[in-house]
């Protein structure tokens, strides 16, 4: 192995290539580096490399908006979906505090601000990676005692042993591999082999390779046999992760090992079997890609045999604080730091912020708090400053939608509303709302347009058509 391969891999996303260059050149007498300039080439990069990076630091501001933090927080959620073990350190001129917030709610572990002192970043990143994720339970994995967890505690015992599929659904940072482990260790199976992959995480052309093996020659590159990881599953658990990323053409190849075990390595037209347990997540809408034709009916209903819903985390109600405690003693222990304490408001403050990055956002606040409050106690307002002022009206991916007028008081309004104005005009009140709400999700996305899309339920392209539209609109206003 040479010394290259021995360090520890960091990816470096900017599109200033002399900070990329220089970044890389200082940090590579220590770690291995690759750079990025946009978010798609970090994407191929997490694809196409089969070393996972340990920390990926990177720029909010990249193209094609390199003045807006977009395509940054949208990376984010990239890299923890295609690597959710590699920690994110964002170094960033776009560094109000509300997108160092926004940030680290979305998963980053730290912000840093442009420009930075090459050594307090080398200092920084070695302390990151001091801290190794832990999520080890008494029995099963999960910690807690809410309602909301035993129900998903009897879920996992009730289905362990069972041969058929198991799909489980929860939003990004939830825990969906800590259930899916849990699955294989209450199982009978416990003892066999456990393996897991993430579909995201993974080269489109590279799947089928990876899941059925391969011959010798079957394509270029392919210099020897190699079996897939159903062969390698053996009859033990395989776990899909981001299931509703695997390529449509590979569907029907699944459905045929899910309904009667056989499979064919690429090359071979030897039928071989597998008995392994399949177990697959998503926080995707399943329902909703089959509709809109992204995602087989056929396969959904094989793999949903049993499904598991993980709750969010602001659904675990003092759970938040047993987690919280669990960080905050595992974190303190491997920084050979004293632990912090909170005040009576820090502690109400936890139980009532609504986590919108699940337990990885309590996570990462646990190590901050760790690094800045070792031995001492955190007041409300330090604790404030970790969390994403934006997240108290949108929870996940939906705004909190207030309580809706009957048709019979619409109906009312609107009449009150034509009577009472000489001017009244559809297009302009109409436009008027449109304008409104479109503000409103852009405010509480913090302008990155991807999300304010999601809060708006339509997608990014059309958001962004209906904003030139208005703004067309008030230029040429009608005659």
């Amino acid at each position: 192995m040479s010394a290259t391969d021995s360090k520890i891999e960091l990816l470096i996303v900017d599109d200033d290539p002399l900070i990329a260059d220089a970044l890389g050149f200082f940090l590579g007498r220590e770690y291995a580096v690759r750079t990025a300039s946009t978010r798609a080439e970090a994407v191929s990069s997490l694809r196409d490399n089969k070393q996972t990076p340990a920390l990926a630091l990177i720029d909010l501001g990249l193209p094609p908006t390199p003045h807006r933090p977009d395509e940054g927080f949208a990376l984010i959620a990239d890299i923890l979906a295609h690597a959710p073990g590699t920690h994110i350190v964002v170094l960033s001129g776009q560094s109000d505090e509300l997108n160092a917030r926004h940030a680290r709610a979305l998963g980053a572990t730290e912000f840093v601000a442009k420009p930075a002192d090459p050594e307090y970043l080398r200092k920084l990143i070695r302390r990151v990676l001091s801290f190794r994720d832990t999520s080890t339970g008494i029995e099963d994995g999960l910690i807690g005692a809410s309602a909301a967890l035993q129900k998903l505690r009897a879920q996992l015992r009730q289905f362990a042993d069972s041969p058929f599929p198991v799909l489980i659904e929860g939003e990004s940072g939830s825990g969906k591999e800590l259930a899916a482990g849990a699955l294989h260790k209450l199982s009978d199976r416990a003892a066999r082999p456990y393996l897991a992959l993430n579909c995201a995480a993974i080269s489109p052309n590279l799947v089928e390779a990876t899941l059925f093996g391969h011959a010798k020659g079957a394509f270029t590159g392919a210099s020897g046999q190699r079996a897939g990881y159903f062969e390698e599953a053996s009859d033990g658990t395989l776990f899909l992760d981001e299931i509703g990323e695997l390529p449509l053409d590979l569907q029907p190849k699944l459905l045929r090992v899910l309904e009667n075990g056989e499979f064919q390595r690429i090359g071979e037209t030897t039928a071989r079997r597998s008995s392994a347990r399949i177990v697959a997540a998503t926080n995707r809408d399943l329902k909703k890609e089959v509709r809109e034709g992204r995602f087989r009916a056929d396969l959904y209903h094989r793999l949903s045999v049993f499904t598991v819903a993980i709750p969010p985390l602001r659904d675990l109600g003092d759970d938040r604080m047993v987690l919280l405690e669990h960080f905050r003693g595992v974190y303190a222990a491997q920084a050979d730091l004293p632990q912090f304490r909170l005040s009576r408001g820090a502690v109400q403050r936890v139980l009532t912020y609504p986590f919108p990055g699940n337990v990885r956002e309590l996570r990462n606040i646990a190590i901050r708090l760790t690094t800045k409050f070792a031995g001492i106690e955190v007041s409300v307002e330090d604790l404030e400053a970790e969390l994403d002022p934006g997240s108290e009206s949108a929870t996940g991916s939906t705004i909190a939608a207030p309580a809706m007028a009957s048709r019979a008081e619409l109906i009312a309004i609107a009449l009150n509303d034509i009577q009472s104005r000489h001017d009244f005009n559809l297009d302009a009140t109409l436009h008027l709302w449109e304008e409104a709400y479109i503000e409103a999700a852009q405010r509480l996305a913090h302008n990155n347009m991807s999300q304010a899309a999601r809060l708006l339920g339509v997608n990014r392209t059309t958001l962004y058509n209906r904003i030139e539209t208005l703004a067309r609109e008030k230029r040429t206003p009608a005659q």
